[in-house]
């Protein structure tokens, strides 16, 4: 009988370790904005990371959406973008070609560094993800989460916004905006200084 009660007691255990284990692996993970001011600070203590897109190719419905609308739903959970082309274009080696129109910089959890970054503007979908190679298992859940918490805003309380954008394959500048609801991709002669 002590034997039976030992077993089912070392059961109980397992199977209530087993459950708190695998909660605590699926928590949602908490996602902070790096601001403009904290680049250097993100590039020197993430400056050895080995950046993959691995681990973010599961679909979303955020990948569906626009990217200015994906914009806009960025803005209003974290507010304005890490950096923009306008932080490229005063750099003596500022190249067009290479430009994006916006990049958010996060740290996850504490210590997992993350970029989503356009690069096709106003004429694309989706984004373009980075993070870590040691944390590529946890990119799957982080990607879902920052998706339910973007498409949770309901679209007539997006924020406006405006960006510059350079589309290498057109030669253009474009000024790319939300305005009282109203999304507007004017072509311009080359961003305001």
């Amino acid at each position: 009988m002590q034997k039976l009660l030992n077993s089912l007691f070392l059961t109980v255990l397992i199977v209530v370790f087993s459950t708190f284990s695998a909660s605590a692996q699926f928590e949602e993970p908490e996602i902070e904005r790096i601001d403009p001011d904290q680049k250097t600070w993100f590039m020197n203590k993430f400056e050895d990371v080995k950046w993959t897109g691995q681990g973010f190719y599961g679909r979303t419905e955020l990948d569906e959406r626009q990217t200015n609308e994906i914009r806009a739903r960025l803005q209003e959970v974290f507010g304005d973008p890490t950096k923009t082309i306008e932080d490229l274009i005063t750099q003596p080696d500022f190249r067009p070609a290479q430009a994006i129109q916006f990049e958010y910089w996060f740290v996850v959890d504490d210590s997992i560094p993350m970029m989503l970054l356009d690069i096709d503007g106003p004429f694309g979908r989706g984004l373009v993800y980075a993070g870590a190679s040691k944390y590529i298992d946890l990119m799957p859940e982080v990607k879902r989460t920052l998706s339910q918490e973007l498409m949770a805003i309901k679209r007539d309380s997006l924020p406006d916004y405006e960006d510059y954008y350079y589309a290498p394959e057109r030669r253009k500048w474009f000024e790319v905006s939300l305005q009282e609801g109203q999304y507007r991709t004017k072509e311009i002669s080359s961003p305001i200084n």
